[in-house]
């Protein structure tokens, strides 16, 4: 019986050995282990490159919620701003208001003596004093863009073009800022300068969208911004961008095609009643005259305006489109 123990002992240690070492090479685990533990070593750099991603990403979108909330912080724009838009940089604020303090005051006058209505004299003095010069600086300020937006891609080319030539990026903008035309010339020879006196060259992009409020110099300055963090090859970034105004410009002046009918049509309806009413003055000035003669006749004439402005704006907003 202690035989028969002793014999039963001896086989099961044999059959652990044998399971313990012989088992896995017969049965394939340890090729197997083997083979997890490659492709294990083989997937690390991808890891780490994804890793690596992940983490420029993060600060990709970082930077954009940056300047995201930035820009939401100064959405009011100074009277002083709205002037270095325009391309008045010249202009302080104290002559913007001693203009239109001119203008109001000659507004009167010629209402008054015109029309001898003190009224009158009061509504086209408010015109003229705050009305006309807005409308001045929003049109000033409209043609200045339409001139960088149509320089803008051919500079960023010429940065694109200089970088892979081995030129730094500031050299590259000092090319387009001696050469280029206005206002893209100032405009980058401002960038040149806030960088030179300290600022960070992305930072210094960044303001671009402060002087020039467009959504293509805000592209430019994100760029530029966040290659200047997170690195990368800005070559690439800036042709993309190249690429994305011009599609940009396409799709602007494809709609503009479009709601040309839109906008003829427009212009007539509202240039009907003030082309009437100076038709009816030219053949019987004592007919309409009663509008801007008597109390009750301007009010009508104001009411009119009103009307006529709300029309005018309504059919701007249905004829303007964003994209």
């Amino acid at each position: 019986m202690q035989t028969l123990a002793l014999a039963f002992l001896a086989a099961t240690a044999i059959g652990g050995l044998a399971w313990v070492f012989i088992y896995p090479m017969l049965s394939g685990e340890r090729k197997a282990e083997s083979r997890r533990a490659s492709i294990a070593r083989n997937d690390a750099p991808a890891r780490q490159a994804e890793k690596t991603q992940r983490s420029r990403r993060e600060q990709v979108e970082g930077s954009l919620k940056e300047l995201e909330a930035r820009h939401k912080k100064d959405k009011s724009v100074s009277l002083s701003t709205r002037l270095t838009q325009a391309g008045l940089g010249s202009w302080t604020t104290q002559k913007f208001w001693m203009v239109s303090g001119v203008l109001g005051a000659v507004g009167f006058v010629i209402a008054f003596v015109v029309g001898g209505s003190l009224l009158g004299a009061v509504v086209m003095a408010f015109a003229a004093g705050l009305g006309l010069p807005r409308w001045l600086l929003s049109y000033l300020k409209k043609r200045r863009e339409t001139a960088f937006l149509k320089a803008l891609p051919d500079a960023v080319d010429v940065i694109v073009r200089g970088i892979k030539a081995g030129l730094p990026l500031f050299e590259s903008i000092k090319v387009v800022a001696a050469d280029s035309p206005e206002p893209l010339r100032s405009e980058f020879n401002a960038i040149i300068e806030t960088q030179t006196i300290g600022m960070p060259l992305g930072e210094a992009c960044a303001r671009l969208y402060e002087r020039m409020p467009l959504p293509e110099a805000n592209f430019f300055g994100i760029v530029v911004a966040i290659q200047q963090k997170s690195g990368g090859n800005l070559s690439e970034a800036l042709g993309n961008l190249s690429k994305v105004l011009r599609d940009r410009k396409k799709m602007k002046e494809k709609i503009q095609a479009m709601s040309t009918e839109a906008k003829a049509s427009a212009g007539i309806i509202g240039s009907l009643p003030p082309a009437v009413m100076l038709l009816v003055w030219i053949s019987t000035p004592d007919y309409i005259s009663l509008l801007w003669t008597t109390p009750l006749g301007q009010f009508m004439l104001l009411c009119c305006v009103g009307w006529m402005t709300i029309g005018v704006l309504v059919m701007k907003k249905m004829i303007n489109f964003d994209f």
